[in-house]
């Protein structure tokens, strides 16, 4: 799902405004002036600088684009989590204690990356900053707002105010990065690697509980998922000579989860089929280094493209763990 809505939204970086060939005369100083400016903010300013009619088919050409994009998200999405559960009438409950709330910060983070991407596409029709702002930097808790009605007429989840309230905290983060810095100093990011087991019960159990396809896993498996939140240090400190690319991350993971609240399986009569008590279900914080790719340089378009894409996903990288209280060094770590 993430995947496709940051390939439409990429789109916005590899596009290149075209240059009238009317002389135009720029003196020294102004011209000094524009080297300091920063390459987003150029951006910026060339998309405003569009006519009305070319603003006009950017604007359609992204709402069509978030259209398209979204329906074919969640056919997807329906196809792979809902399709095989009945449905009910609306209700909601309460999933807080659930998965160590790794889902929750799943929800903040699809809804910041679907908040980033939509926003670049507006930026790149050239209307006003602050409408860019609100409209594409909310357009992720829109979205997984929706994801939520669904849940909420599914019989084997619910509405969920803490995921609601994880959506809008995604989004927000992104909005209020943009109005008070004018660019993300702090991305989010996600990595994930495929659960296997010695113990052939806790492969049968997670083939059951999040499906056996890697892109399933990917969604559903708490236990191989990582989110982070990278902070770009040359954003906080200017005037160092750290390298623009270099960001610190810290990570937070769960282990051990083979249910919502507790390892016991039930099946559709109610009988246990699965009640692993002696698996402990605990957190993981993680602290790395990372490479912030949008911001290596590249006159190419399609390597930008691919680095912007890859910058919502965390890079592998050496890290430190804490988890039932006490460390542990990891080489590399994804």
């Amino acid at each position: 799902m993430l995947m496709v809505i940051l390939f439409i939204s990429t789109m916005a970086f590899s596009q290149v405004d075209s240059i009238t060939n009317n002389p135009v005369t720029i003196d020294l100083t102004t011209s000094e002036k524009l080297r300091t400016i920063p390459e987003k903010n150029l951006l910026q300013d060339r998309n405003q600088q569009l006519t009305p009619q070319q603003k006009k088919k950017r604007i359609w050409l992204v709402a069509g684009g978030n259209v398209v994009a979204y329906s074919t998200t969640m056919i997807g999405l329906y196809s792979a989590w809902y399709k095989d559960y009945p449905q009910s009438g609306f209700h909601s409950f309460n999933d807080w204690p659930e998965w160590k709330q790794v889902d929750k910060v799943g929800h903040f983070y699809s809804a910041y990356i679907e908040s980033r991407a939509s926003m670049e596409l507006w930026r790149w029709t050239g209307i006003e900053r602050k409408k860019r702002i609100w409209i594409g930097g909310m357009s992720g808790a829109f979205y997984q707002t929706v994801i939520e009605v669904l849940d909420g007429f599914s019989a084997e989840w619910g509405w969920s105010w803490a995921d609601f309230g994880a959506n809008i905290l995604g989004s927000g983060a992104l909005v209020a990065q943009e109005f008070a810095w004018d660019e993300q100093r702090i991305k989010f990011k996600f990595s994930f690697h495929n659960k296997n087991y010695n113990d052939p019960s806790l492969n049968k159990r997670s083939d059951i509980l999040f499906g056996k396809s890697t892109p399933e896993r990917l969604i559903k498996d708490y236990n191989g998922q990582t989110y982070w939140a990278s902070a770009n240090l040359k954003s906080f400190f200017p005037k160092s000579k750290l390298p623009p690319w270099l960001s610190l991350s810290l990570g937070y993971g769960a282990e051990g989860l083979f249910g919502g609240t507790e390892n016991i399986g039930k099946d559709g009569n109610g009988n246990i089929i699965f009640n692993r008590p002696d698996i402990k279900r605990y957190r993981q914080w993680y602290l790395a280094p990372d490479i912030d790719l949008s911001k290596i340089k590249t006159n190419s378009k399609a390597l930008k493209f691919f680095l912007t894409f890859l910058s919502a996903f965390k890079f592998p990288a050496p890290a430190l763990e804490f988890s039932k209280g006490k460390f542990k060094a990891h080489l590399l770590y994804f």
